[in-house]
């Protein structure tokens, strides 16, 4: 039996090939049932700790080949499913699409009053729960006095941007009520000054209003996130995998989506990019119980800190970095690193946010996140090309969704934006070989350059080199065929094509499958150095 089991390994290890008949995949396979898993929670000190003063998950090796993106198809995708879903890049979004974003029509109901189920009372604003006259539940957040619109803003216009990118996010809205629209749900509690739960009473809202900016009409304005359908679980983390979820087998630190996700956040300013602000929630999607994956609480982007303008530091250092501590201390002080001499709007509903000293390259969340250090080349062009992808026309639209008063930090948001935007693609595409959308046009293989297209760089020549392609043996057989056009050959069932720009040694395989009397694209390989 067990020399039956050990040729049955061997045949397998025999037949093992680059690519199979349902190549490329556009979803992940069908989920296995998730019958429970345990809500856990995170300590944002823990989390900070292990990821300043450790590793945690498998980082990429100091010598040798590169761990490079799990997850994807053989086109080097993430495909649709708990973690991600394919949206503008792949499948261009109207703006009516872009602004409505995950929803748009699930505001809270005003015809009825909002009845206040939980109260946050704890950090430098308030919060609370309410359930509205349809019976659906929100988390409603305020900005600070100081700083009217600097965190409802952000929360409301980078969730839609995050749903472009195609991320799961929540519903959130910008919202404005009166006092009179608040009341104390049945049983409530909250803490008095001791630490201790009492019953929540009318003037407890009142008094945690006090807190929070209204305008002349006496009308407060807050941040409505509709509650996620689902039993929460609390966040996810950036390495490893979730023991209680059997379809979570991927570390996170190597998936493309959360290694990408890093030039993301640097674009939007999203240096709050930590395991607090995501959440795993097990839900029957498509009538099957799982585990779907969210990104949450976008107030501390765009240079806000929720509580009013982030750090200048913001995006340039760690929170903790040696370097930095050690020149400060060296020059007893007088060190001025280059972020101090960035300069801002006085506009308080404006966060610290810029672009003339921005660098998507460099950009760093306030602490190592272990996907974004373990990215590579193909990560960072996979991510910056859906960045570029977005016309000015769209990011003021999505901007105005924010609902910013003055009009003056709508089109600085926007501007700064549309710059850093222009960043992201100067600074990665640079880096790689920006070759996208390939496709077969007749009998010419096709694609765009994405340098070119932007207008990042002037039109180039490319060189072509064709192969036969054994699926089995990886092997190669070179053909004289030397432009776009695909070489006739009779009995090749695959053929490849390095596809490079002159004077440039980096190249792009792309690889073709016979399909029928013609050719279908089957895969792409990219450089990830």
């Amino acid at each position: 039996m067990r020399t039956i089991s050990l040729l049955l390994l061997i045949a397998n290890l025999a037949v093992a090939a680059k690519f199979y008949p349902d190549d490329p995949l556009e979803r992940e396979p069908a989920p296995i049932h998730v019958k429970d898993a345990l809500r856990r929670k995170v300590s944002d000190y823990y989390d900070f700790i292990i990821n300043t003063f450790s590793n945690p998950g498998d980082g990429q090796p100091k010598k040798g080949s590169p761990i490079i993106a799990r997850g994807i198809n053989t086109l080097g995708e993430p495909m649709d499913g708990d973690w991600y879903t394919h949206r503008h890049y792949f499948k261009p979004m109207s703006i009516d699409e872009l602004v409505r974003g995950p929803g748009n029509s699930n505001a809270p109901s005003m015809d009825g009053k909002w009845k206040v189920v939980k109260a946050k009372t704890e950090g430098i604003t308030p919060g609370f729960e309410f359930i509205d006259a349809k019976g659906r539940r929100y988390m409603l957040k305020f900005d600070p006095v100081t700083n009217p619109e600097i965190a409802t803003a952000p929360d409301a216009l980078v969730a839609r941007f995050f749903y472009a990118l195609g991320y799961h996010v929540p519903e959130n809205y910008v919202v404005y009520f009166t006092r009179d629209q608040l009341e104390v749900g049945e049983d409530v509690q909250i803490n008095n000054l001791r630490g201790r739960p009492r019953k929540m009473t009318s003037r407890d809202i009142t008094e945690l209003l006090v807190h929070v900016p209204h305008d002349a009409e006496g009308r407060y304005r807050g941040g409505a996130s509709l509650f996620l359908p689902g039993k929460p679980l609390g966040p996810f983390r950036y390495y490893g995998t979730r023991t209680d979820d059997p379809n979570d087998t991927i570390p996170h630190e190597h998936r493309r989506e959360l290694r990408g996700l890093s030039v993301f956040c640097a674009w939007l300013g999203h240096d709050d990019s930590r395991a607090i602000n995501t959440l795993d929630i097990l839900a029957n999607v498509d009538a099957i119980p799982r585990v779907r994956h969210y990104l949450i609480d976008f107030g501390s982007t765009l240079g806000s800190a929720s509580s009013g303008p982030n750090s200048p530091r913001s995006g340039f250092e760690y929170l903790f970095e040696w370097k930095p501590a050690i020149k400060q201390f060296a020059t007893l002080g007088l060190y001025r690193p280059s972020w101090s001499t960035a300069e801002y709007p006085p506009l308080p509903s404006v966060g610290r946010f810029e672009s003339k000293l921005f660098d998507p390259v460099e950009w760093v969340p306030e602490y190592p996140n272990p996907a974004f250090t373990n990215r590579l080349r193909d990560d960072e062009f996979w991510a910056a090309k859906q960045v570029m992808a977005f016309t000015d026309a769209q990011i003021r639209a999505i901007v105005r969704t924010g609902q910013y008063s003055d009009k003056r930090a709508e089109n600085y948001i926007a501007d700064t934006l549309i710059a850093r935007r222009d960043k992201v693609g100067r600074g990665f595409f640079q880096r790689t070989v920006p070759l996208d959308r390939f496709a077969i046009r007749g009998e010419r293989l096709v694609f765009d350059d994405l340098a070119a297209v932007h207008k990042l760089s002037p039109a180039r020549n490319f060189q072509y080199s064709w192969f036969t392609f054994d699926n089995s043996t990886e092997s190669r057989a070179p053909l004289p065929q030397t432009g776009p056009e695909i070489p006739s050959v009779r009995h090749a069932e695959y053929l490849v094509c390095d596809v490079k720009p002159h004077n440039d040694s980096r190249q792009v395989s792309v690889f073709l499958r016979r399909s029928g009397s013609g050719w279908k694209l089957v895969g792409i390989d990219r450089p990830i150095s």
